[in-house]
């Protein structure tokens, strides 16, 4: 079974707010600036709840931040 990947649209997200910076988002969504970098790298996962936490800075669905994809590209 392949492996699935969660893409992201943080960067995106943060410079159509005003680009806002790592750590401006990370001191809202309550996690550190490192977490934020390794996110944007697609390096980490987040949890459910920080992934909502960002959702709601942004004032967006989970689906306008995160992306799921199957291993295989679907």
């Amino acid at each position: 079974m392949a492996k699935a990947k969660i893409k992201n649209n943080i960067r995106k997200l943060r410079f159509e707010s005003g680009e806002m910076t790592q750590e401006e988002l990370a001191d809202r969504a309550k996690c550190t600036r490192q977490t934020i970098i390794a996110l944007e790298q697609e390096k980490y996962v987040p949890s459910l709840a920080l992934a909502f936490r960002i959702a709601r800075v942004f004032n967006v669905s989970l689906d306008d931040v995160f992306e799921y994809q199957e291993g295989d590209g679907s």
